[in-house]
Formats: structure tokens, C-alpha cells, sequence
């Protein structure tokens, strides 16, 4: 696991656990990602959306300035989305 996907983890594993913290995130991301110690840079909005069984949300990051067109043509993330959410979401599979 790389070190800026571990602080996320922990915050869904803490969202599954704690219904009222799952919702203070939702009512004020910002907020409680710097309560937990996440910063967040000046001008930049964080919006905190919940997958549900009828809902999947796919988010396409920002196109990352430091590659070619070739190069990303060529990119492939090398694993499938059960990888990611196992069994939570089986219309992925």
C-alpha cells in the first residue's frame, strides 16, 4: 500500500465503524479531514460522496501534467475494481 492511500483507508475503515463520524465527514469534509490530520490546500474543495448498493460514483482524477499523451495511452492500472472494493460492490464484477 503507498503512504497517501493509507490515511484514506483509515478514514473508511472509521466511516464503516462510526455512522457519526461518516457523517460529520459528509456534512463538513474539510473540516474533519483536518481534524484527523489531513491538510488540505487553500482553494481546493473536497466533496464526500457514499457509494450504495444502487450507486457507484467514479471519480477520474486529474489528468497528471507530467505525462505525454503517448504515455498515457499506454497506462494501465493493473488491477480490477473487485481488487479494490472485494465484494462490497458484485455489479462491478
Amino acid at each position: 500500500m503507498n503512504d497517501q492511500a493509507k490515511p484514506y483507508q483509515q478514514l473508511i475503515a472509521k466511516c464503516w465503524a462510526d455512522d457519526t463520524f461518516k457523517q460529520r465527514l459528509l456534512a463538513d469534509p474539510a473540516g474533519t479531514l483536518a481534524a484527523e490530520g489531513i491538510d488540505v490546500p487553500a482553494g481546493v474543495s473536497v466533496m464526500v460522496v457514499e457509494n450504495t448498493e444502487q450507486v457507484f460514483h467514479l471519480v477520474i482524477p486529474a489528468r497528471p501534467s507530467e505525462l505525454s499523451d503517448d504515455e498515457l495511452r499506454g497506462a494501465d492500472g493493473g488491477s480490477d475494481a473487485r481488487e479494490c472494493f472485494g465484494d462490497a460492490y458484485p455489479y462491478l464484477g
